[in-house]
C-alpha cells in the first residue's frame, strides 16, 4: 500500500504519526470522528503528497483494495449492477475557504443504472448522472481556464449553467441564473450520459472503475496546474448512503441543543424515504425511531463536549442503518443557548469556570436580558430599516403620540382586560415624558441619539428606544419612509445591539426573557467570583430598580438621580409650584410636602440595599426640564395651582413666570450645586429627607451607608459651601453636615457613617481635584456631561452631523459610546490629584459609558473603584469586569 494512501472508518483511525497537515482540514474532520467512534462512512484519503500526481495504473491496485473494505462496511459494492455503491470526492484543501465542492454519485456508469434506479427512481437516478456531470465539469471548467483554452472554457460554462436550470438551481454552485428561455425535455439516465460523454475521456460511461480513476486523474491534473492548491490538498473519496433507497430510509438534521433556550434536547427533523429535506414534510427529530434517537444523542452530545459549542449535524438511515453524514458549527444561535451550554459543561467538569467567563462577549448579554423577536412570526408584516439605537430590545405596542394620551390609554385597555402594550412615539421626549416612558414598552423618537434623553431613561427602565432622523408626526399619523402607521395602531420595534434596526407595522411573536431560566443568575456568580477590588454599581431612582440591579449582581447603587423622583405624576406639579413660588413661606410649605416623599424614596433604596453604599445625587437639573411643555400640560397645572390656591392664577401669569426662567444654554445654566447657592433650601431639603431615612432605618436595625453626591461642581469652594456651609453677615448658609448635626441632636443618637463627594463633569473640576478633595471624599465621574464640555458636542444635537464626521475619520466612534481618549486623559488626571490629596479617596464612574466593555477596561487601569451603570447594563459590566481580571492574571503568568 502507497503509504501516501489512507483508510478510515468507524473502527480504523489514521495513526498520528500520519502528519494532520497532510489530509487537509476535511480529512483531519473524517479521522476526528473516526477517533471518536461516530458512525461515519469509511473513506480513503489522497494525502498532500500525492494528490496533485496521481497515476491511474499506479494506485489501481491499491484504490480496488480500499473500496473493498467500505464495501464490506456500507454492505454495497462499487461497480455492482444490482446494488452499486456510489463514491462521492472530496478535495480537502488546508485554507478555510475553498473553491471547491464535494463531487457525488461516482460509480453512475451505463451497468449500474438500472441497478440504482430500482432503489430510488428512474427519475431521480437521471437527476443524480446530472449532479454528477454538473460536478466533474466544473473540473474540467477550471482546467480549459488554466490551460489558457477560453472557448472551450465557455463552452463547458454554458452546459454548466443548463445543468444548474435543470437540476432547480441547486447543482454544486448555486448561483442563481435569470436565463428564462424554456428548458429541455427532461431525459432519461442513459440519454445524459450519451449527450455529455463528449466532454470526458473514452469509457467514462462504461465502466465504474475506469470512472473514478479518470476522475481522480483529472483533479489530480488540475491541482498540478493550480498553483494555490498542488501541495496543500488533499482528495478524500467516501461512499455514498441514500435517504430514500428503499424501505427504513431517512435524511435528516438537527441541532445538539435548542438553538434558542438551549435546552439539552435535539432539536431538528428528518424525512422518511428523501435523500435530502428539499420539498420533502419534515418529522420533529425526537420521533424518529428510538435506537437511532438514543445514537443520535450520544453524537451530539459527544460533539458538544470535543467542540464546547453547539454543532449542527446531518445523518442519513439507509435501510434501517445510521450514517453520520458531516456536522459543523452553528451561527443563528441565542445567546442563552450558549450560556446553557457552558454552565452544563463546567458542572461536568469539561470546561472550568474561566473557560465560561471567557467564551461570552459581555454585549452579547444584551440579547438575553431584552426581549426577542422570534424572527418566523414577522413574515409577511411591512417594515423599514435603519435609525440609531438607543436602547436594544424587542417591543411591541399600540403608538401613541402624547405622554398623557398613552397614560390614560393604557388605564382603559387594562381596565378592559385588552392588550395594554403601548409605545411612545415623539419627536423628542423631555422630563414630564418620563412617566409614560416608564410605562410604555418602547419609545420611537426622531431627534438625539444613544445618548438622548429618550434613549438614556429608557436604559433604565429596561425599554427599548429607537431614534430615527426621518421619523415624521402630522397629527394623528406618523410616516418612516414608506412605513406610515396611525394612532392606536401596533407597531413593532425591534433593535438588536449589534446590526440593523427595524419597525414593523403589525405584531409580531416576542421570546420574553427569564434571567433565572436562562441560566444569567448562575453566570452572574461565576463572573462576580473572578472580581476584586474593583466593582459594579447600579443607577437606580426606585426601590424597584435598586432590587432589580442587585439580582444582577450589583454592589451598590452608584447614582440615584433624585430629579427623577420629582418628575412622578403625583409630584411634578407640587415641585413646579415650589419653583414657581415667589413666597417663602408657601416654598418653604411645598419643600416639607416633597421632604416627605423624598424620606419615603431614600429609605426604600437604602432598605433594599441593606448596607452596600448608595450614592444620592441632589437635584441636577436645569429647572427649565421641569415646566411645563405643551398646553396639555401647562393646563394641568393651572387647574393642579387653582386647587392648591385661594385664588386661581391666569395663564398668561403662570407662563410669564415660566418664560422667566427660560435660558439659552440651561445644561450649562443653572441646575446642580448652582440651584443650591441660589435656593439653599431645595437641597436642605432632600439632605434632610436623606438622614431622616438613614435614622429611621438604623433603628430598624438596617445598615446603610450613603454617599451624597454634589454636581456639576467646578472650583472647590462651591463643595466646600454646600458641605460645611458659611456665615457672612446677614446670612446663614447651613451644609450638609449642619443639617445632619441637627437630626441626630433631635433624635439623641450616634452619627451614621456618611461620605459627601462630587461629580465630576466639568474640565475646569479636573484641573481642580486636588482641591476638590479637601471637601470631598469620593469623586464619581459623569461622562456624559464630562465628554459635551470637553469636545464641546450635544449629546442630544451631535447625530446631525456625526456621519459627515465619520465619513472622513474626523472622529473615533460615538463619543457617548466610548470614551474619547481625552475624556480618557481628564479622567486620570483628576484621579491622580484628587488623590494626592486624599489617598483613600474613593472614584467611580457613572453613566451609560460604564457598560461599555472598553471603557471599564480603562476605568480599571486608571485606577478607579467602579463604574456605574443602568440595571439591565450591570451584568454586561461584570463580565467585562470579570474577563478583564482574567486577563491579567493570565498576563501576570507570563
Amino acid at each position: 500500500m502507497d503509504p501516501r494512501i489512507h483508510f478510515f472508518s468507524q473502527n480504523s483511525v489514521i495513526p498520528s504519526k500520519n502528519r494532520s497537515e497532510l489530509l487537509g482540514i476535511r480529512g483531519r474532520q473524517a479521522n476526528e470522528f473516526a477517533e471518536l467512534s461516530f458512525p461515519i462512512l469509511p473513506g480513503i484519503i489522497f494525502d498532500t503528497e500525492i494528490s496533485s500526481e496521481i497515476d491511474p495504473k499506479a494506485i489501481r491496485k491499491d484504490l480496488a483494495e480500499l473500496l473493498g473494505k467500505c464495501a464490506k462496511i456500507v454492505g454495497k459494492k462499487y461497480g455492482d449492477t444490482d446494488n452499486p455503491l456510489l463514491l462521492k470526492v472530496v478535495i480537502s484543501s488546508n485554507l478555510a475557504i475553498t473553491n471547491y465542492p464535494a463531487l457525488h454519485n461516482f460509480g453512475l456508469v451505463k451497468s449500474t443504472i438500472n441497478g440504482f434506479s430500482k432503489w430510488v427512481g428512474a427519475d431521480f437516478a437521471a437527476s443524480e448522472v446530472l449532479f454528477m456531470i454538473s460536478g466533474i465539469l466544473m473540473i474540467q471548467e477550471r482546467i480549459k481556464e488554466l490551460e489558457g483554452k477560453t472557448k472551450e472554457q465557455e463552452e463547458i460554462g454554458q452546459k454548466l449553467k443548463l445543468i444548474r436550470r435543470i437540476l432547480g438551481f441547486k447543482g454544486p454552485s448555486n448561483e442563481l441564473h435569470e436565463d428564462k428561455t424554456p428548458l429541455p425535455k427532461k431525459k432519461s439516465a442513459i440519454e445524459y450520459m450519451d449527450e455529455y460523454a463528449k466532454y470526458f475521456p473514452k469509457g467514462f460511461f462504461d465502466d465504474a472503475e475506469a470512472q473514478i480513476l479518470i476522475t481522480l486523474y483529472e483533479i489530480s491534473r488540475m491541482l498540478s496546474m493550480d498553483e494555490q492548491d498542488d501541495t496543500d490538498t488533499a482528495i478524500i473519496i467516501q461512499p455514498m448512503v441514500y435517504g430514500n433507497y428503499g424501505k427504513d430510509s431517512c435524511s435528516g438534521y438537527f441541532f445538539s441543543r435548542n438553538v434558542v433556550s438551549g435546552e439539552k434536547k435535539l432539536q431538528g427533523h428528518f424525512f422518511r424515504g428523501k435523500f435530502n429535506e428539499e420539498g420533502a414534510e419534515g418529522h420533529e427529530i425526537n420521533k424518529i425511531d428510538p435506537v437511532h434517537l438514543k445514537q443520535l444523542e450520544k453524537i451530539a452530545w459527544t460533539l458538544e463536549d470535543k467542540f464546547k459549542e453547539i454543532r449542527q449535524i446531518r445523518f442519513t438511515v439507509e435501510k434501517g442503518k445510521l450514517w453520520l453524514i458531516d456536522q459543523r458549527l452553528v451561527d443563528q444561535k441565542s445567546t442563552q443557548a450558549d450560556l446553557k451550554l457552558l454552565l452544563d459543561l463546567q458542572k461536568r467538569k469539561i470546561i472550568s469556570a474561566t473557560d465560561v467567563v471567557k467564551a461570552i462577549d459581555p454585549i452579547r448579554l444584551n440579547e438575553i436580558l431584552h426581549p426577542v423577536i422570534n424572527m418566523p412570526s414577522v413574515k409577511g408584516l411591512t417594515s423599514w430599516k435603519g435609525g440609531i439605537a438607543g436602547a436594544p430590545g424587542a417591543a411591541i405596542g399600540r403608538v401613541y403620540f402624547n405622554t398623557d394620551r398613552l397614560i390614560e390609554a393604557k388605564k382603559t385597555l387594562h381596565q378592559r382586560g385588552e392588550d395594554d402594550r403601548t409605545i411612545l412615539v415623539l419627536e423628542s421626549s423631555f422630563a414630564e415624558d418620563v412617566k409614560a416612558i416608564e410605562v410604555s414598552n418602547g419609545v420611537l423618537t426622531s431627534e438625539g441619539g444613544y445618548s438622548a434623553h429618550a434613549s438614556v431613561v429608557a436604559r433604565q427602565y429596561g425599554k427599548v428606544s429607537l431614534v430615527s432622523p426621518q421619523l415624521k408626526i402630522k397629527g394623528n399619523k406618523a410616516t418612516l419612509g414608506n412605513l406610515s402607521f396611525s394612532e392606536g395602531e401596533y407597531i413593532t420595534i425591534n433593535v438588536p445591539f449589534y446590526g440593523e434596526s427595524t419597525v414593523y407595522k403589525g405584531v409580531a411573536e416576542l421570546i420574553e426573557p427569564n434571567p433565572k431560566e436562562s441560566g444569567l443568575l448562575e453566570f452572574i456568580d461565576i463572573s462576580k467570583s473572578f472580581l476584586k477590588k474593583f466593582h459594579v454599581r447600579c443607577n437606580a431612582d426606585t426601590p424597584r430598580e435598586a432590587a432589580l440591579a442587585l439580582s444582577f449582581g450589583a454592589e451598590g447603587v452608584g447614582l440615584c438621580r433624585t430629579e427623577h423622583m420629582f418628575f412622578k405624576e403625583d409630584r411634578i406639579n407640587v415641585f413646579r409650584s415650589m419653583l414657581l413660588s415667589s413666597d417663602a413661606k408657601e416654598r418653604q410649605r411645598v419643600l416639607d410636602k416633597l421632604q416627605v416623599m423624598q424620606r419615603e424614596d431614600f429609605y426604600s433604596i437604602m432598605k433594599v440595599m441593606n448596607g452596600k453604599d448608595v450614592t444620592i445625587r441632589l437635584l441636577d437639573s436645569p429647572l427649565h426640564e421641569f415646566m411645563p411643555h405643551n398646553p396639555d400640560e401647562l393646563n394641568k397645572f393651572i387647574d393642579y395651582l387653582g386647587k392648591t390656591k385661594k385664588t386661581k392664577p391666569s395663564k398668561a401669569d403662570v407662563q410669564g413666570r415660566i418664560d422667566s426662567m427660560h435660558e439659552f444654554n440651561p445644561m450649562l445654566g443653572h441646575r446642580g450645586c448652582r440651584i443650591a447657592v441660589s435656593f439653599p433650601e431645595i437641597y436642605a431639603m432632600q439632605v434632610r429627607a436623606i438622614f431622616e431615612a438613614c435614622y429611621k432605618l438604623r433603628a430598624e436595625k438596617i445598615e446603610v451607608n450613603p454617599e451624597i453626591m454634589v454636581p456639576i461642581i467646578m472650583n472647590d469652594a462651591e463643595l466646600k459651601l454646600i458641605a460645611y456651609g458659611k456665615k457672612i453677615e446677614g446670612s446663614n448658609y447651613v451644609g450638609i453636615v449642619d443639617i445632619e448635626e441637627a437630626i441626630r441632636k433631635e433624635r439623641k443618637t450616634r452619627e451614621i457613617q456618611y461620605k459627601i463627594g462630587t461629580m465630576i463633569e466639568l474640565p475646569a473640576a479636573v484641573l481642580s481635584a486636588g482641591d476638590i478633595a479637601k471637601y470631598g471624599r469620593f469623586f464619581s465621574f459623569g461622562t456624559n456631561d464630562l465628554t459635551q464640555t470637553t469636545l464641546g458636542i450635544s449629546r442630544d444635537d451631535f447625530t446631525s452631523f456625526m456621519p459627515d464626521y465619520t465619513l472622513y475619520d474626523l472622529i473615533d466612534g460615538n463619543p457617548f459610546s466610548k470614551l474619547d481618549k481625552r475624556v480618557k486623559e481628564l479622567i486620570a488626571m483628576a484621579t491622580d490629584r484628587g488623590r494626592a490629596t486624599r489617598p483613600d479617596l474613593v472614584c467611580g464612574l457613572c453613566g451609560e459609558h460604564g457598560a461599555n466593555p472598553a471603557n471599564v477596561r480603562f476605568c480599571m487601569d486608571a485606577g478607579l473603584d467602579y463604574v456605574s451603570c443602568s440595571p439591565y447594563s450591570v451584568p454586561i459590566a461584570l463580565l467585562a469586569v470579570a474577563q478583564a481580571e482574567i486577563e491579567k492574571a493570565e498576563s501576570s503568568k507570563e
